[in-house]
């Protein structure tokens, strides 16, 4: 899948929007790892990409978490290219994300939503589904001044035949226009109802990333991946930590991020594969990194393991605020610092807690480390909740 970054480099209301197109395609550049949710700063290795697109159809929207319901209008798309006969479905979406934009404007950029997926994570789903193009346009000032005729200008510049759109879609500055106002500019418009899922028996069925986000916000991960239609997970690097773990004898894998905060906090059995450069899982698993008499334990996955994770910002240790994810891999002892890890949750153990003291943290990872062993070997026999 291509990936495109587009800038806005003029919008004057008087006249056509021009913009950039740069690829940033290639991930060994690290390009979309460097991309800051509050604001973007082109990586030098990232290359001009062609001013125009081929002919093709259109969706656009944040995207987050590349749920059933975006997986809805990808099929929708598809559809749409076999009858237009158009070869080239694009995702349009943003960095940052609105609400990220506005949030940093009043100077509190944490008070966005968390993410559910961040770039790297969401280039690596709509390439799954089959998207062509990701096409990610940098949300900032030039670009949310568009006006309604602009913004509709500069989709027929990227040479769009056609879009599907969810029923809610605006755009252009205030909000001014919809589905009804592209169809108008000569732009064929496909509206996709509102997707939806009555397995949970709720009020509430709308598939939303709004709604992920409360499922995994409260622990409640069968709920979180129903609504997916996948098991969620997070990627990110190995770096170095503060080795607080190792001193209490329990050593943890330090992963990055890549957001202003994660969608869920607490403590969390999971189980961990090692991925290429490529994004493809390692088929070689851990025995690399390992000595050869701390294998560690098999994870539920192919060539995973399993582990303990942390995910939040460690209220027991003092002066620290930062979101971390941390995952301590029992009787594993080996070097992953520069590996890239796909960690999948499996299970919810409890909340952040604050402990009084080291000692007493030490205590309290010792007895989550003794119960996922226990979660483990029940979920391996098929009797695990």
């Amino acid at each position: 899948m291509q990936t495109l970054f587009l800038t806005i480099t003029s919008s004057d209301e008087s006249s056509t929007p021009t913009f950039t197109l740069v690829d940033a395609s290639d991930k060994s550049s690290g390009y979309l790892a460097n991309v800051s949710s509050s604001s973007i700063t082109l990586n030098h290795s990232s290359k001009p990409a062609q001013d125009h697109l081929p002919n093709n159809v259109l969706t656009i929207g944040n995207f987050d978490g590349v749920h059933r319901g975006h997986q809805a209008m990808i099929e929708q798309l598809n559809r749409l290219n076999e009858k237009q006969n158009v070869a080239t479905s694009v995702f349009m979406t943003f960095d940052p994300q609105p609400r990220e934009y506005f949030a940093n404007l009043k100077g509190d950029v944490s008070s966005a939503p968390p993410r559910l997926t961040n770039l790297i994570e969401k280039q690596a789903k709509l390439s799954e589904y089959g998207v062509d193009v990701m096409l990610i346009a940098n949300f900032d000032e030039a670009f949310r001044s568009l006006t309604a005729m602009q913004f509709a200008d500069l989709l027929k510049q990227l040479s769009v035949k056609g879009l599907v759109l969810g029923d809610d879609f605006r755009f252009g500055h205030d909000r001014t226009g919809d589905g009804e106002f592209l169809a108008k500019q000569g732009l064929p418009v496909t509206n996709l109802d509102t997707v939806t899922d009555h397995t949970l028996n709720e009020t509430d069925d709308r598939i939303s990333s709004t709604r992920i986000r409360e499922a995994l916000q409260a622990g409640k991960l069968a709920e979180a991946n129903t609504l997916l239609g996948y098991d969620y997970a997070i990627q990110g690097e190995v770096v170095t930590g503060d080795q607080i773990g190792r001193t209490l004898d329990f050593p943890t894998a330090n992963v990055t991020l890549n957001r202003i905060k994660p969608a869920l906090h607490g403590v969390f059995t999971v189980d961990v594969v090692r991925l290429d450069d490529n994004g493809d899982v390692m088929t070689d698993g851990f025995h690399r990194n390992a000595d050869n008499n701390n294998q560690g334990l098999a994870g539920l996955r192919s060539n995973s393991l399993f582990g303990v994770a942390s995910i939040g910002t460690r209220p027991s240790i003092d002066g620290a605020s930062e979101w971390r994810l941390e995952v301590h891999f029992p009787k594993f002892k080996g070097d992953l610092y520069g590996d890239t890890l796909d960690v999948r949750f499996l299970h919810f153990l409890h909340g952040e807690k604050k402990y009084p003291n080291l000692e007493a943290l030490k205590a309290g990872i010792k007895n989550d480390v003794n119960e996922a062993l226990i979660w483990l070997e029940r979920a391996k026999s098929g009797d695990a909740v």
